[in-house]
């Protein structure tokens, strides 16, 4: 893996692109049942302003509520949802649109995005739709989720307003560095979903010696890791308030580059865990 890695002085707390500024580490929501309006409330609370979520996950209700409950200021806040794909056609993504707004109780998000891809999608119908809502000042940036390098290039050939941010999988067990590379090159930010593996990190070797070196945890080290890459964000989830803290907490210190090297070595061809309906998309295509 020969994606570039960041110093610790150098790590910003949100990455930027198009005028999106995206903090490093953001509160994953696609936990289904262990999220709900006081673990977002809670997330807040302990200083998180990045908020993710989608119509898929079945939790904006939760986000809503808890940004409500929270008392944050809506403008302090980075709100990201996500279209699904059976809404991809314009009619259908506005009203998508629509309904993730008035269940989030917020009049736009910051991050409006394609949430997965279609074969039989038509894209430049879908990118102009997607266009159309940050037009139409229902979202202040847009960008696609689990686009391989192919159909992301052309996604931004097509879109009529320009792209900031691609979300993939992404941890330690799943080598991103040629998608990484493409973000940078297009101008866009990278952002990992599942970058704590849906807990495998919690028992491997290397991460543990890691984290006894640095008096962290592994899911520390693991988001260290990832968010010690340049351009890149991450949007851990978790249901417990101590271990939300304790990942917002991954930003505090740095690993060198031995341990950037070892924790990339982990890395294998099946480490990727998200896989709809069998046909996970081939990142490096």
């Amino acid at each position: 893996m020969t994606t570039t890695a960041l110093r610790a002085a150098d790590v910003p707390i949100a990455v930027a692109a198009t005028g999106a500024r995206i903090p490093v580490i953001g509160y994953g929501t696609g936990g289904g049942g262990r999220v709900t309006a006081e673990t977002v409330a809670a997330a807040l609370a302990c200083g998180y302003r990045h908020i993710d979520t989608a119509r898929k996950y079945g939790t904006e209700p939760q986000v809503g509520a808890g940004l409500k409950a929270g008392g944050v200021p809506r403008a302090e806040i980075f709100l990201t949802t996500k279209v699904s794909h059976e809404n991809l056609a314009p009619a259908d993504f506005e009203r998508s649109t629509m309904e993730s707004l008035e269940t989030l109780g917020t009049d736009y998000v910051d991050l409006l995005m394609v949430h997965w891809p279609l074969p039989t999608m038509d894209l430049r119908a879908t990118m102009g739709a997607l266009a159309e809502m940050k037009r139409r000042g229902f979202a202040r940036h847009i960008g696609v989720a689990n686009f391989n390098a192919a159909l992301l290039a052309e996604a931004v050939r097509l879109c009529p307003e320009p792209l900031s941010a691609l979300q993939v999988e992404f941890h330690p067990f799943l080598d991103q560095s040629r998608m990484i590379a493409l973000c940078r090159t297009l101008g866009l930010v990278f952002v990992s979903y599942c970058p704590l593996a849906r807990g495998r990190v919690l028992d491997n070797p290397v991460l543990a010696e890691i984290a006894a070196a640095h008096g962290r945890t592994l899911s520390q080290v693991a988001l260290r890791y990832i968010i010690q890459h340049e351009g890149v964000a991450a949007i851990p989830g978790s249901g417990n308030p101590e271990r939300i803290a304790e990942n917002l907490a991954a930003a505090s210190f740095a690993l060198t580059d031995e341990e950037m090297a070892r924790i990339a070595a982990l890395a294998r061809p099946d480490g990727r865990l998200v896989n709809p309906a069998g046909r996970a998309p081939d990142w490096a295509a």
